[in-house]
């Protein structure tokens, strides 16, 4: 257990905090342990629908506490997870949550802060983030998954700008390149964040979850599989009660509550 990340349940929407102000939320081995046991919960409760990551003082995080991951760096891989942890930088898809999580970023957002909000599903920054995957300052690379996230969402030539340099870059620059699907005054990227779950988990949980396991699957394996799984993924969906739900909310011209069933 530890204090330097808080766990809140919020309705259906459970939020995530780094917890670590006083040193810039430097990220340690036990804040990684309880994020990834934070999301195993948000991944088997049923009650819960969407994950909101966002970190608590000035400042997302200035990286990792380097001394503390030395050890972790030099056995060639990232620390094991449990049965009740899932992999908060989604490089194990075996281990990665099934469902949704948004991510609020501001102030100094660095490497690993990079790399947890790029293994989320939807980021928004405050207009005063300053981003860098600075990893090369310090002769190494980063290995948390910014070397492909950044490819993905930015396309070659911006992925080489910055991770090659090391340099900051701003919230803007993070949304002009897709990093980020929406900036924000500074102060209100968490209540933002908190906005797009909530209405997430206002959609059937079912169609949420397929939905994004599609895409993944898309990335992971190429588009000809995804296509493959859309209309067999659909079969069972169509006999579930939400659907039925979801019929009937349209005739009857309401809102649909969906049960996730």
């Amino acid at each position: 257990m530890t204090d330097k990340v808080t766990v809140e349940r919020r309705g259906h929407i459970l939020l995530i905090g780094l917890n670590n102000p006083e040193k810039y939320n430097a990220y340690e081995p036990e804040m990684h342990d309880a994020i990834a046991r934070a999301y195993y919960e948000l991944d088997q409760d049923p009650e819960l629908r969407c994950g909101v990551l966002h970190a608590h003082g000035k400042h997302t995080t200035a990286g990792l506490n380097l001394v503390n991951w030395t050890g972790t760096f030099g056995s060639g891989a990232w620390p094991e997870l449990a049965n009740n942890e899932l992999d908060p930088l989604g490089l194990n898809p075996a281990k990665r949550v099934s469902k949704p999580v948004v991510s609020a970023v501001h102030g100094i957002c660095y490497t690993i802060g990079i790399e947890l909000m790029l293994a989320t599903d939807i980021r928004v920054a405050a207009e005063d983030t300053r981003f860098g995957q600075i990893e090369p300052r310090r002769a190494i690379y980063a290995v948390g998954g910014a070397t492909v996230r950044f490819v993905q969402n930015m396309g070659w030539g911006n992925a080489m700008r910055w991770l090659l340099t090391g340099e900051d870059f701003t919230a803007q620059e993070a949304y002009r390149t897709g990093l980020v699907q929406e900036v924000v005054p500074a102060g209100q990227e968490l209540d933002k964040a908190i906005e797009i779950a909530e209405t997430i988990a206002r959609q059937g949980p079912l169609g949420v979850q397929a939905s994004l396991r599609s895409s993944r699957l898309a990335l992971a394996e190429g588009e000809q599989a995804a296509f493959d799984r859309l209309m067999p993924d659909l079969v069972p969906i169509m006999q579930s009660e939400d659907v039925k739900e979801g019929v009937q909310s349209f005739v009857e011209r309401r809102e649909a509550v969906y049960k996730g069933k």
